[in-house]
């Protein structure tokens, strides 16, 4: 093949185009990783994490590795894939199974929705992926006691992922993808030990950003777990225990015929695609998600019993900002995901409680209201953000309406005066936002704890 260069020398058109390629992959003993990817034999693209591992790897180790650094490989490739959205995929490493090539064809077209519809594209990409045969892997003898690596960010759903795990018993340590401060911050309440991976995206991303590549949110969820099982795999972990709730697998719309979800590769239907692909090619392996059985409003109200975590944590998406000028320091308190977290946390919490949380009352805004609604599908689609069902949104102001701490906040009084009396009765049951679901895949030796913790 012809060198690639590294950086465009004029403007950036994706539709010169045709093939999206997956060159190679290497994991080296001290844990260092590179994916190579290119398009065409124009531009090259390398990304890099730095895994931890407790000693230099053996060939041994680095061989029962394989399987899992190419399922990383496959999915973090969907970073660069969408710079262009090539009709072909080319796979010059080794193939995947046929429930790889599924999991991947979600994660490059679903996986890809709210990109596609932002970017005004026909429809969704739809890359086929090549298929080798599935071969039978060895399992690894008799399961023994498990070991759970917990994924963690500095949000409350991982705290409640870490209280049910605490609960057990069981071994089990947190990981991340980098170590910004909310997340240390967070990490740092639990006491639990962390492994840290660090992941740098090619350099070259910016540049072609600028010069007219397509942009845009990619299944990063997808990502974060298949770093996360790579890593479980070096460090002796029998499974992943991811913190996704039963809200995330709700669509923010429908586009095309297509419902399009901010969530997908949080969702249970993508949790099922990663699943089935271990099975191809790690099922000694654990995948699962142990807040799946509960809504975002369950987690809440789980969360409110450990004040502990209260002013520790944060979901606000703008303290991860890259650019450090326009970063937060805490809650911004004027997003989506700043005003569900107050919604959901507000049944189940004082008033005042909230303020010292936040730093002010976001209920008692006027100015807030629009934001709130759109919560709950009122004036326009539920957020492109991590926010939970319109059911629950609903729920939550019928708590509240009935609730002599908040019901004269001003958003409340206006939610329940114009919008509430609109609605069928049935419609945002706290009852039933509240339930716990019997569909999902928490292991039986942690669905007691699970139970214990939700209050299911």
């Amino acid at each position: 093949m012809s060198q690639p260069v590294s950086r465009p020398s004029s403007a950036f058109v994706p539709s010169s185009f045709a093939t999206f390629r997956f060159v190679d992959r290497r994991l080296d003993p001290d844990g260092r990783v590179s994916l190579t990817y290119a398009l065409d034999d124009r531009l090259e693209f390398t990304e890099r994490f730095e895994l931890p591992v407790p000693a230099p790897l053996g060939d041994e180790q680095l061989a029962a590795a394989e399987p899992l650094l190419d399922l990383l490989h496959l999915v973090a490739g969907v970073s660069y894939f969408k710079t262009a959205v090539p009709p072909e995929v080319a796979v010059e490493t080794t193939p995947p199974t046929p429930a790889v090539a599924e999991l991947l064809e979600a994660l490059y077209s679903e996986g890809l929705g709210e990109f596609a519809y932002r970017n005004e594209l026909p429809g969704l990409p739809r890359p086929r992926f090549p298929r080798r045969a599935a071969r039978a892997v060895p399992s690894g003898g008799e399961p023994g006691v498990p070991r759970t690596l917990v994924p963690i960010g500095g949000g409350k759903d991982s705290l409640v992922a870490v209280e049910v795990l605490r609960r057990s018993g069981q071994d089990f340590a947190l990981f991340s993808v980098g170590d910004p401060e909310p997340i240390a911050r967070t990490a740092a309440a639990t006491g639990v030990e962390r492994h840290v991976a660090r992941r740098t995206l090619d350099p070259s991303l910016r540049e072609l950003n600028e010069a007219g590549a397509l942009n845009g949110h990619v299944p990063v969820t997808a990502i974060v777990s298949c770093a996360a099982l790579l890593t479980a795999r070096l460090n002796g972990f029998t499974r992943v225990a991811m913190a996704n709730e039963r809200s995330a697998s709700d669509a923010n719309l429908r586009w095309n015929g297509t419902a399009i979800n901010h969530q997908f590769s949080k969702g249970l239907a993508c949790e099922r695609l990663l699943r089935a692909a271990l099975a191809e090619v790690a099922p000694d392996l654990g995948y699962f998600s142990v807040l799946r059985p509960a809504s975002e409003l369950a987690i809440a109200r789980a969360f409110a019993r450990y004040p502990q975590y209260h002013d520790r944590f944060t979901s606000c998406n703008a303290v991860f900002r890259l650019d450090p000028t326009r970063r937060a320091a805490n809650w911004c308190g004027d997003c989506p995901k700043c005003r569900f977290v107050f919604l959901a946390l507000a049944p189940f919490l004082d008033p005042e409680r909230l303020v010292a949380i936040f730093g002010r009352d976001l209920l008692d805004d006027e100015g807030q209201y629009e934001g709130f609604a759109l919560l709950a599908a009122v004036g326009g689609h539920k957020p492109f953000e991590c926010v939970g069902e319109e059911e629950e949104s609903i729920a939550a102001f019928r708590l509240l309406a009935a609730d002599e701490r908040w019901k004269e906040h001003a958003v409340v009084r206006r939610f329940a005066s114009t919008v509430l009396p609109t609605l069928p009765d049935s419609a945002g049951d706290p009852e039933e936002a509240l339930r716990c679901s019997a569909e999902h895949h928490v292991p039986s030796d942690l669905v007691a704890s699970v139970d214990e913790v939700l209050g299911c």
